[in-house]
């Protein structure tokens, strides 16, 4: 009995297969991608803005941030408020097994609804929570704000 195999001689010249050769070229680039998302990102200072008839109240996210740490600048309806973060956290006591440190500035810059009385501008922080008084007001100069 004879057996039929189907073969093709050109195969083993041009061994070409584009997923494969899309993969190939595409795999350090998965490498360092993947690397990118298992480094630490930064903290991202979160707020939370509200408004009553006479103010508008910002509640913003700063564990442990010092207030001397602390900037705000106000001009017109723009808001900047800043902070320089020290975190450090250490696992196990004596040898290290497990260390991160992250130093470094954040910010966020955002508009109001109307301009801010700059001399009226209350700043507290407790418990990591910035709570800033922002009145309103028609005063467009920009000045800074001291944490009290």
């Amino acid at each position: 009995m004879t057996n039929v195999v189907r073969s093709d001689p050109f195969q083993a010249y041009v061994p070409f297969d584009p997923f494969r050769e899309m993969e190939l070229i595409s795999a350090p680039w998965n490498h360092f991608r993947r690397w990118m998302h298992e480094l630490p990102a930064e903290p991202m200072m979160k707020l939370d803005v509200a408004e009553d008839e006479k103010a508008f109240h910002v509640k913003v996210e700063l564990p442990g941030v010092k207030k001397e740490d602390i900037s705000i600048e106000v001009e017109g309806k723009r808001v900047s408020i800043a902070a320089e973060t020290r975190r450090e956290v250490e696992e196990a006591k004596g040898e290290t097994l497990h260390s991160e440190r992250y130093f470094g500035r954040q910010s966020r810059t955002f508009l109001l609804g109307s301009d801010i009385d700059r001399k009226s501008v209350e700043a507290k922080l407790a418990d990591g929570v910035l709570h800033v008084t922002l009145p309103k007001s028609g005063a467009l100069k920009a000045e800074k704000i001291a944490v009290g």
